[in-house]
């Protein structure tokens, strides 16, 4: 069965970004400077340049400026270093993965996890087939499992055919942590390889993961994630020429040559998440605090299922406090209504043994919480065990790849998955409060869980030069050169140290992605706080056809009402009714920053794939010119 990404079956992952000490020691001086040029600033906005005869447009905008320095502060921790965890020897038996001994050695028995729904069976196979074909140095056991939750008659004749085995429930309670949660009350293996229905792993994920497990204390291994099929673009002298013909062409060479290859339609949806992993997850490996992403992940049998049943246990004796607390408030009224054949403190022993029978009864224990990110939960409940205190890993090494999303509807669902869902941790469960993290782990969640609140103040930031293009009214006091003295230093500053930081990777499209991503980050939260469950929905494996335009309307309104606020603003100024020049500069400037911003993801919802048989041989061609 032919699959579109078929043609792109020769791609190889990128390598790891290389360490630097001189480079790590730069950023972290630059990062410091920022910080406190950054912290002058920030107080300086408070204290001097507000302008007191606007403050309904002043104290918004100050207030985002501050949440977003706050960010800026936790994302500096984020990179502060990068510390890989050092890889150890293969183990050959499952005793050197063990903090204890025991009687008799044995092979490892790894289970791999396909949880599936609805996808196409076909391509599950793929992903069966590149499991089957892992190696080991030494004897070990491997066993597949495809957990269909789909219950499909063409998806159990695949796992029959493949010789691996087929698992299926009556219900779908919890969804993919059900799933999950139901294959390892069938399975025993001593590690769990968890896999979506399209990843592929590398016949190395095991040789490179493994070793970690010599060190008893580490619960599971995460390894970056691969979209093998993202679209490379086209040369922008190629596009050029397609329309232009060869004037086009030749001017495409000419900014080709001067600025480096400009690829058109690359990535449209910002999906490489190698910035998230090279970059963000890699340096938590200091704080052991890179979080389980799902999918190209490893994990010790023994510690999921230990805090399982710590869970278990917790949940029984919480649900039997909170029911004894209501029967002694009702007990003496209670008791003198009945005929006295026991005593008062006997009655309540009673009670008590029932409520404790029938909580156990109703008690479900779950592996992995029934929640819609349940791999960070999961993360944290381990993290959290302050009695056993166990590690997590980023393998730097690419070892799977799995498929993109292919449209911007996909693209927000999935987006919209991850903000809700963390949102929703944060705001019921904040892991902050969980006495068994360390300051740094809890640093590093409050990294993450703060980022998907940015949409609220990013919209400020969006909106404020529209506001002042079209009412001349000013958020701050003067556009004097005491602003640009405090401004310029802090936004210089903040840019060297970014672009040191993330050396190896363009950061651009990432901020861009960030700031243009305000819309989903408030709907998130709106459903969070409403209280409505964020639901749980596949990534769809297929492209959804159609032009997805009214999920842009947000970004596309910021940049008419930018566009229309500078023409406004430009007439004013050409007719002597906007004098203030220095302050139209910079708002034009921050303007078109954001027009930027947004104009990716809006040009992304009418983004189609060129599947034409001579797009490879032209890109090809076009990088020999």
């Amino acid at each position: 069965m032919a699959f579109y990404f078929d043609r792109f079956e020769n791609r190889k992952p990128p390598e790891p970004l290389q360490y630097s000490a001189v480079r790590e020691l730069l950023y972290q001086f630059l990062a410091t400077v920022t910080l406190v040029v950054g912290g002058w600033y920030i107080w300086w906005r408070w204290t001097e340049s507000l302008n007191y005869d606007a403050l309904w447009f002043a104290i918004p905008l100050v207030l985002a400026e501050t949440f977003a320095y706050i960010g800026l502060i936790l994302f500096s921790a984020n990179l502060w270093k990068m510390k890989d965890v050092p890889q150890k020897q293969i183990p050959s038996g499952l005793s050197e993965t063990l903090g204890y001994e025991i009687s008799e050695d044995r092979p490892i028995i790894v289970d791999i996890f396909f949880p599936t729904f609805d996808e196409d069976p076909e391509l599950v196979r793929l992903s069966i087939l590149a499991a089957k074909a892992l190696e080991y140095p030494s004897p070990i056991t491997i066993k597949i499992h495809v957990l269909d939750d789909g219950k499909r008659k063409g998806m159990k004749k695949v796992a029959i055919e493949e010789g691996v085995n087929y698992i299926t429930r009556s219900s779908n309670i919890g969804f993919k942590a059900g799933n999950m949660r139901n294959a390892m009350e069938q399975t025993g293996g001593d590690f769990i390889l968890i896999c979506d229905a399209d990843t592929r792993v590398f016949p190395t994920i095991l040789t490179s993961t493994l070793g970690y497990f010599t060190d008893p204390a580490v619960a599971w291994v995460q390894t970056p994630q691969w979209f093998f099929d993202l679209p490379e673009g086209k040369h922008l002298r190629l596009v050029l020429k397609k329309y232009l013909w060869y004037p086009g062409f030749a001017f495409g060479w000419v900014i080709e040559k001067l600025f480096g290859p400009v690829m058109v339609g690359k990535d449209p949806f910002v999906n490489d998440p190698q910035m998230f992993y090279d970059i963000i997850q890699r340096r938590r490996n200091w704080a052991n605090a890179s979080f389980c992403c799902g999918a190209g992940s490893i994990h010790r049998r023994e510690a999921v299922m230990e805090s399982a049943l710590k869970m278990y246990s917790a949940n029984i004796d919480n649900n039997i406090d909170t029911v004894m607390d209501e029967v002694s408030k009702v007990m003496p009224k209670v008791y003198k209504s009945l005929d006295k054949k026991e005593s008062e403190s006997q009655l309540f022993d009673n009670i008590k043994d029932a409520v404790t029978t029938q909580v156990i009864l109703e008690a479900e224990m779950t592996p992995y919480k029934f929640h819609v990110s349940e791999d960070i939960y999961t993360s944290i409940i381990l993290h959290s065990d302050s009695d056993r205190k166990w590690k997590s890993v980023l393998h730097p090494e690419v070892q799977c790849k799995m498929l993109s999303p292919q449209d911007l509807q996909t693209w927000t669902v999935q987006r919209f998955k991850y903000a809700g869902g963390s949102l929703d941790i944060c705001l019921h469960d904040n892991p902050l409060f969980n006495k068994g993290l360390s300051w740094k782990q809890r640093l590093m969640y409050s990294t993450t869980f703060w980022s998907y609140f940015g949409g609220l103040w990013n919209i400020v930031f969006l909106l404020s030069p529209v506001v002042f293009l079209f009412t001349q009214v000013a958020p701050v006091s003067s556009y004097s050169v005491e602003f640009y003295k405090h401004i310029f230093p802090f936004l210089v500053l903040n840019e060297l140290a970014t672009m040191v930081g993330t050396w190896g990777l363009a950061g651009f499209q990432s901020k861009a992605s960030y700031l243009s991503f305000f819309a989903v980050n408030i709907q998130a939260l709106w459903t969070v706080l409403r209280g409505k469950k964020i639901s749980f929905p596949t990534t769809p494996k297929d492209r959804q056809e159609g032009t997805f335009f009214h999920l842009v309307l947000p970004q596309f309104a910021v940049i008419l009402l930018t566009l229309g606020g500078l023409g406004y603003a430009t007439y004013g100024y050409y007719h002597g009714t906007f004098s203030n020049l220095n302050a139209l500069l910079i708002n034009t400037f921050w303007g078109f920053n954001n027009i930027l911003a947004m104009s990716g993801l809006v040009l992304s919802a009418f983004w189609k794939p060129d599947y034409s048989d001579n797009e490879a041989t032209a890109n090809q061609a076009g990088d020999k010119q």
